[in-house]
């Protein structure tokens, strides 16, 4: 295959991406409001424990949050986006902070302090052309909503997601055309407090809790869609999923019906907003886990009406799956609980790497959509080092991505229809599963630690002039 044959589509949109409760810190400044994130340590002082405890995290006080002060993108943004455009990015993916617009989530008004950061920061990508991609609700569910609402169970949190929606669609008409409505929108399953803002603990049936929340998320997304083509025609609205195919464990017909459920599980939330409505499977989802959704008049119809205009999705690795329960050992590292592949080798963090299976994914999310795709997380998180001469050599990165690249191109070449990649953490920033710094993933690497010391500084890592090479042939060098 040449170097001509690699090229991507034109006006392929390569980029990066961050989210604002993983990057901008400045907390409290300027009226923000809490964030969920605002409540939770560090891994060394307690975030597992709180993130599946809402109500310790909201009754304790920790030593450390990582982030309230982040990487302080607040007061970086140009410094770190004009080193974006050096890369020469053609869009950067970003969230807009909801406690930083409402600081408890159910105000009338916005905060215009709030609304005057993200100008500025759209102002800064369009002097580069870069394309914003903008992610509405990143898991940052203001802590507001969750106290008073216990978040997304309640249908009330439609109506002050809408009144956020309505607010940014309006003043940032004419600056953003790519939004996404919730970020890995399944996560709800596994991690309710970011996914839903919600708590569950004394739920009597936790399952109808999470999926009467998914049911006001999706009926919020459906009318976030129709709100943001009734403001500008141009808006292209996305749905996001945290993706990754699951493979049997065994040519056993269980294990292979095991995997179909597993990936099930995720399709569920982008068949009703991609297709428009319940599939055909979640009738007996329902029966079996004893859920009765509440559904209002209309509801339904808003789902039919109001579909996404593209399908994204974060891919890290694969799965592994078996219908036997003795069989299913875990492995650490990732919400998503996986048996380890011996075909795979896996990060610092556990997570397999297996660039084929982005191909795999591509492929069944675009057989079963016939909707563009948008890569907009991959990445390899892992310690990198500062040699002597500053540089940081991080070669490993670049293997990485190299080869989720041609996969992605063999996607393409496959008949996949991809408008867009933006690896994750471009810039290092605060991890959301662990609350580390030393679990990085960017081009640009940020002196932190764990324990919030350090200057800040950015450096650019090695595979900061490979992405560079990468943009700049439109993915025809890879080298």
């Amino acid at each position: 295959m040449t170097n001509q044959d690699l090229k991507f589509p034109e006006g392929f949109l390569w980029g990066g991406a961050v989210a604002a409760n993983q990057c901008e810190g400045a907390y409290l400044e300027d009226g923000k409001g809490l964030s969920l994130v605002d409540l939770l340590p560090s891994v060394e002082h307690g975030r597992f424990e709180a993130l599946m405890n809402p109500k310790k995290a909201l009754e304790t006080n920790y030593n450390f949050y990582p982030s309230h002060d982040s990487i302080d993108f607040y007061h970086r943004y140009k410094e770190d986006i004009k080193l974006f455009a050096e890369m020469g990015f053609k869009c950067f993916r970003l969230s807009i902070s909801w406690p930083r617009i409402f600081p408890n989530g159910d105000e009338t008004n916005p905060n215009e302090k709030g609304l005057e950061f993200y100008d500025q920061v759209f102002a800064e990508c369009k002097k580069y052309g870069i394309e914003p991609v903008v992610t509405i609700n990143h898991f940052d569910t203001p802590v507001g909503l969750m106290r008073d609402y216990n978040g997304w169970a309640s249908r009330k949190t439609i109506d002050f997601y809408l009144n956020f929606c309505e607010t940014i669609f309006k003043r940032y008409k004419d600056q953003v055309k790519y939004w996404m409505t919730f970020n890995e929108i399944n996560m709800i399953l596994h991690v309710p407090m970011f996914g839903g803002g919600m708590d569950i603990s004394d739920a009597e049936n936790p399952e109808q809790l999470k999926y009467q929340a998914i049911h006001h998320q999706l009926v919020a997304s459906a009318r976030a869609t129709k709100l943001a083509h009734d403001i500008n025609p141009e808006n292209q609205v996305g749905c996001m999923l945290a993706a990754g195919a699951t493979y049997p464990n065994t040519p056993n017909p269980d294990d292979v019906f095991a995997a179909m459920e597993a990936d099930r599980e995720g399709y569920f939330f982008v068949d009703v907003q991609a297709r428009g409505y319940y599939p055909s499977y979640s009738k007996r989802l329902f029966k079996e886990k004893n859920i009765q959704l509440e559904i209002a008049d209309g509801d339904l119809e808003t789902l039919r009406d109001y579909t996404v205009d593209y399908v994204a999705f974060s891919y890290y690795s694969s799965k592994l799956t078996s219908a036997d329960p003795e069989v299913n050992q875990k492995t650490d590292g990732n919400v998503f609980a996986t048996l380890k592949n011996p075909y795979l080798k896996a990060s610092e963090w556990g997570w397999q790497i297996d660039p084929v299976g982005l191909r795999i994914t591509m492929n069944a999310i675009y057989d079963r959509y016939q909707k563009p795709l948008f890569i907009v997380e991959n990445g390899l998180g892992a310690v990198d080092k500062v040699e002597a001469d500053g540089s940081i050599n991080d070669d490993y990165r670049i293997d990485y991505l190299r080869e989720h690249v041609r996969a992605m191109h063999q996607g393409i070449e496959d008949g996949v229809e991809l408008i867009g990649y933006t690896p994750w953490g471009c810039i290092d920033l605060i991890s959301a599963g662990t609350g580390e710094m030393k679990k990085r993933y960017g081009f640009i690497y940020v002196d932190r630690d764990n324990e919030g010391n350090g200057t800040l500084e950015r450096k650019k890592k090695k595979s900061f002039d490979w992405y560079k090479k990468v943009i700049e042939s439109n993915g025809a060098d890879l080298n």
